[in-house]
């Protein structure tokens, strides 16, 4: 994981001073109690330790953290085709092409008017422009956070802890126009999504991502790698670089 600090564009330097030679480098903070808050301190103790950093990190107003990764499999059902291809109309919330692997990159950061976080996810697919997806992680409603797709669409979320994986998964989904906002019938959901947090170790973890009907069974799903990435330079407050994932070596965690 790593944080980009963003230029002050009328200086050319970084927003913020620079730490002075003499000054001890400060260490990221871990203040940010919301995704803590939803689950029981029992269970949160559970939690490996890196993923309770990630999970924990403050982000300042000027900061972007970013993960690199890669997609190792993609399935889509005909049913699950049909679906991405009919929700191209709110931004492409799914993964497009079945069988779909390459590289990835993921980042977040703290918005405010936003009500939490915004994601930004980046799939290459050969021979196209990458996918983007845009969702942003809001901390209200019944279930405490939502995701967030736009076009008024989006889910609430409950967040468990289960054999060492932080699991998100959906509770409902709902569309919002303006402060008005209707909760979708069961009949009309897509399915019940679990999106799969899981420590690997050596600074890597995946992200498993289902989505199950209740007659057609599973329509999407797909499994990606992730590596936290550490700072290998620094020049005018920008920290630059990423570690390396070896995905080769993780694609055996596929089978689990």
């Amino acid at each position: 994981m790593v944080a980009l600090k963003r230029l002050n564009p009328l200086g050319g330097g970084p927003s913020r001073a620079a730490p002075q030679p003499n000054e001890p480098s400060a260490s990221p903070a871990l203040a940010d109690a919301r995704f803590r808050t939803l689950v029981s301190e029992a269970a949160w103790a559970r939690l490996p330790e890196p993923v309770r950093r990630r999970f924990s990190r403050c982000l300042g107003p000027d900061e972007i953290v970013l993960y690199r990764g890669s997609v190792v499999a993609t399935e889509l059902s005909r049913a699950g085709r049909v679906l991405a291809f009919l929700a191209r109309a709110i931004g492409s919330p799914l993964p497009l092409s079945n069988g779909a692997t390459g590289p990835a990159l993921v980042a977040v950061v703290e918005d405010e008017r936003l009500g939490g976080q915004s994601w930004t996810r980046i799939y290459g697919r050969p021979g196209r422009f990458p996918q983007t997806i845009h969702s942003a992680k809001r901390f209200h409603g019944p279930t405490g956070l939502e995701e967030y797709v736009g076009c008024g669409i989006g889910m609430a979320l409950t967040v468990s802890v289960e054999e060492g994986c932080l699991v998100f998964r959906s509770d409902h989904y709902f569309l919002e126009v303006g402060s008005r906002r209707w909760r979708l019938p069961r009949a009309l959901e897509p399915g019940r999504m679990a999106i799969t947090h899981r420590e690997e170790g050596g600074g890597t973890f995946s992200f498993r991502l289902c989505l199950t009907h209740p007659i057609l069974g599973r329509i999407v799903h797909q499994l990606a790698y992730f590596a936290d990435s550490e700072p290998q330079n620094e020049a005018c407050g920008l920290k630059a670089g990423w570690g390396k994932c070896d995905i080769g070596s993780l694609d055996t965690h596929e089978r689990r």
